[in-house]
Parts: structure tokens; C-alpha cells; sequence
């Protein structure tokens, strides 16, 4: 169920995840999401939140201005 506007439909799809992190960038892209196909809103399963969580402190540790990771290879 969609948390925006309680939409019982979600799909499957992939998204590109950004965050700013001491003024630069980490971009992930192709990553698993739910997607409403009413009001866009995005949502993610615990297990692709804790892989994001893993790999952008990984990027953290390395960081150059803007770090482009693709979820698919690397989770």
C-alpha cells in the first residue's frame, strides 16, 4: 500500500538513489524499488535499504566529487 496516497497498487521498477554527502555526490543507480503508479511515490524493501546503507558508506570512504555506483553490480 502506497504511504502518499494509500494506493493498494506498487510496481516493480528501478530508480536512481542521490545523496549529498560534505559537498559531494553519490548517485546509485538501477535500484530495486516500489513504485505507486498513482503518485509516483518511491519505497524500498529492507534488504535493498540495508545494501544501500552498505554501499554509500563504501562511497563515504573513497569519496571523490560525485561517485556513480550501479546497484546491479555492486550489491
Amino acid at each position: 500500500m502506497c504511504n502518499a496516497c494509500f494506493s493498494e497498487d506498487k510496481l516493480n521498477t528501478k530508480t536512481t538513489f542521490t545523496v549529498e554527502y560534505n559537498d559531494c555526490i553519490i548517485v546509485v543507480k538501477n535500484v530495486p524499488c516500489l513504485e505507486c503508479p498513482i503518485c509516483g511515490e518511491i519505497t524500498f524493501t529492507d534488504d535493498v535499504s540495508a545494501k544501500l546503507e552498505v554501499l554509500v558508506e563504501s562511497a563515504k570512504k573513497i569519496m571523490q566529487e560525485i561517485s556513480v555506483i550501479d546497484y546491479q553490480k555492486a550489491a
